[in-house]
């Protein structure tokens, strides 16, 4: 975990929750509470590099997250039933939820993925270069293609396959169109890209 941005969890020992995490920030004198990180059945989260995680958002249980990612305000992954793999430079938005179901469907995201605010996304698989829109449900053993799109507010049924290079939209979600070069530059890689950079604000704060 060296060179990544994730508060080191201590614990109150005033409180009776063993659980209750404590975040250290550099040069700071006091410890102020933050994100959730706790194992599930012996099985600890695991982060890369370069990571941010806000305060008050949760990560539970068999979750692995690569580099460069970010974990927003009242966020929850929730590793405690099956497991979740997310690849490099993922940011999970304020309030959304990613789940499993037990024994049957574990979570997978690939690289440069946004998952948008209060979305939640369900024992599916999410290849790279992929935009969930705020709101969006993605339920069980949906795969979504890359470099593709899903709509705010959109209801992606299980089973469901995106094709690669789609925008999907509505309730149940379906096919509108496909992602072209602008989609891509301006919506997938500006929030991906963007992400990074807000989550650096935070790092230069706490390092004051």
């Amino acid at each position: 975990m060296a060179g990544t941005w994730i508060w080191r969890l201590s614990f109150d020992l005033y409180s009776s929750n063993k659980y209750l995490p404590f975040a250290v920030a550099k040069n700071s004198a006091y410890p102020c509470t933050m994100a959730l990180v706790i194992p599930v059945n012996g099985i600890q989260p695991k982060f890369g590099t370069n990571c941010f995680l806000a305060e008050n958002s949760t990560v539970v249980g068999d979750v692995e997250m690569g580099d460069d990612c970010s974990v927003w305000f009242t966020s929850v992954v929730r590793g405690d039933v099956n497991s979740i793999r997310i690849g490099n430079k993922v940011n999970i938005q304020d309030g959304a939820i990613l789940h499993c179901t037990y024994q049957k469907a574990s979570v997978t995201i690939g690289n440069n993925v946004s998952i948008g605010h209060r979305a939640i996304v369900h024992g599916c698989t999410i290849h790279d270069n992929v935009l969930i829109g705020m709101g969006a449900i993605i339920m069980d053993h949906v795969v979504i293609g890359e470099n593709s799109i899903i709509g705010a507010g959109a209801i992606v049924l299980e089973n469901t396959i995106v094709e690669p290079g789609s925008i999907y939209a509505g309730i149940p979600a379906k096919k509108v169109k496909d992602v072209d070069r602008e989609n891509h530059k301006n919506l997938i890689e500006r929030i991906s890209n963007n992400y990074i950079m807000y989550s650096g604000w935070f790092k230069e704060t706490n390092s004051k």
